[in-house]
C-alpha cells in the first residue's frame, strides 16, 4: 500500500514538471515570434516607404517631361499609389493636365489635384 501512494506521488510530481515545462517553453517561444513579426513589419514599411518615394519621383519625372505643364513649384506626395499634387502653376489649363500626367504613371491608383492658380509677376 506504501509503495502504491509513493508512486501515486511521483508520478504527480512527474506530470508537475512535465505540464511547467511545456508551459514554459510555450511562453517563451511568444517573444519570439513577437519580435519576428516585429520585424517583418518593419521591413514592411521600408519597402512601402521606399516604393512611395519611388513613386513620387516617376510623378515628379514625368511632370517635369510634360512640355505643357511649368512643374518647378508642383509638389507631389505618394502613400501606397495615392498621388496627392500640391503647390501652383501660372495657367488654369496646366491644373488639370497635370492630374492627367500623374494619373499616366504606372503605380498610380488615385489623383488627389491640390494645385492652384499663380498670379504671374512680370
Amino acid at each position: 500500500m506504501k509503495a502504491n501512494r509513493t508512486l501515486q506521488a511521483l508520478c504527480g510530481v512527474v506530470s508537475f514538471a512535465l505540464v511547467s515545462s511545456v508551459c514554459a517553453q510555450s511562453q517563451s517561444s511568444t517573444p519570439t515570434a513577437s519580435a519576428d513579426s516585429a520585424a517583418s513589419a518593419k521591413a514592411s514599411q521600408t519597402s512601402t516607404r521606399k516604393a512611395d518615394r519611388k513613386l513620387s519621383s516617376d510623378v515628379r519625372r514625368a511632370l517635369g517631361k510634360s512640355k505643357e505643364i511649368t512643374a518647378t513649384n508642383i509638389f507631389v506626395r505618394a502613400r501606397s499609389g495615392a498621388v496627392t499634387l500640391m503647390g501652383s502653376v501660372p495657367e488654369n489649363s496646366q491644373i488639370d493636365r497635370a492630374a492627367q500626367v500623374a494619373n499616366s504613371v504606372p503605380g498610380v491608383t488615385s489623383v488627389t489635384n491640390k494645385l492652384s492658380l499663380q498670379a504671374q509677376i512680370y
